[in-house]
């Protein structure tokens, strides 16, 4: 049976499709387990089963008894996590000893950034933007399509169907873009009837068609495409983003808006230093230190 040491930290990432656990106790080694789907918000119980489940088969795998992880400081970057009473909730949910839990986004800057300073802005299905200086973090977004999710795949997409609807209206000219959408749908009627019961993911299909469209010259798809990045820019720059800083693109989408951003934020441009776990992993180290000062 492996002894861990005063030193060992547990970390989580837990999102909407997939949960993953990982165990680092110093020389003695390195041991992870994924889990299925752990969104806090929308699955309460079946988000703290994954990570209890995940607990289990994390002592299995590492040799560790389950009691023994119970003690060592935890530090959990879960989807779903809206404040702090939802965290307190979890935290009386779940048996670690000493644990600290946030939602997703500070171990995905921390992953990306590592110390340095800087900003994320990641957009994939959801979006949300991050600033890291002075190892303070700020956190724009990640409201949700309804409310927010500016420069996602799923806000492209809804965009994309409003304009072509204006279009329709004859408020601005046609383009292949429009033209391939209404072809797609059959028609207004029919785009109308999709937004009314599509989810974010579903208005997120359209982005990669949009991108693409960008790239060949399509007006329309240039000016959705510029329309998410002048949103970048401009929420980086209410969060304090100073030219030097770094910046990464995150998410299916996020590397796209590059080549339609400003000058200075183009060249601050670079790729994450590593994944959202190792981001936990330094933020649970982080905890550990100062459970021991």
């Amino acid at each position: 049976m492996v002894e861990l040491r005063h030193d060992s930290i547990l970390a989580v990432d837990g999102g909407g499709t997939r949960c993953r656990l990982v165990l680092c106790a110093g020389a003695a080694g390195r041991w992870s387990v994924e889990m299925g789907s752990a969104n806090v918000s929308s699955d309460f119980e079946g988000a703290a089963a994954q990570i209890r489940a995940g607990l289990t088969a994390l002592a299995a795998e590492s040799g560790a008894s389950e009691e023994a992880l119970r003690d060592v400081p935890a530090y959990l970057g879960l989807a779903g996590i809206t404040g702090p009473a939802l965290a307190e909730q979890l935290q009386n949910a779940l048996p670690f000893k000493h644990v600290r839990i946030a939602d997703d986004r500070p171990i995905a800057l921390r992953g990306a950034l590592g110390a340095q300073d800087g900003a994320v802005a990641h957009c994939g299905t959801g979006s949300f933007f991050a600033l890291q200086a002075g190892g303070d973090m700020r956190f724009a977004g990640g409201w949700g399509l309804v409310l927010g999710d500016e420069a996602s795949a799923a806000w492209l997409g809804r965009l994309a169907l409003s304009r072509v609807l204006s279009i329709v209206d004859g408020l601005a000219p046609a383009t292949d873009l429009s033209a391939d959408i209404l072809a797609d749908f059959g028609g207004p009627a029919e785009i109308v009837a999709f937004a009314a019961r599509a989810k974010p993911v579903d208005f997120g299909r359209l982005a990669p068609k949009v991108s693409a469209a960008a790239e060949a010259g399509d007006d329309l798809g240039r000016s959705l495409m510029q329309a998410a990045a002048d949103h970048i820019a401009t929420t980086l720059a209410l969060l304090g983003w100073q030219p030097g800083q770094a910046l990464c693109l995150t998410g299916g989408i996020g590397p796209l808006y590059g080549a339609y951003l400003p000058e200075t934020l183009q060249a601050a441009i670079g790729a994450p230093q590593a994944t959202p776990l190792e981001g936990a992993l330094a933020l649970a180290r982080q905890f550990s230190e100062e459970l021991q000062a």
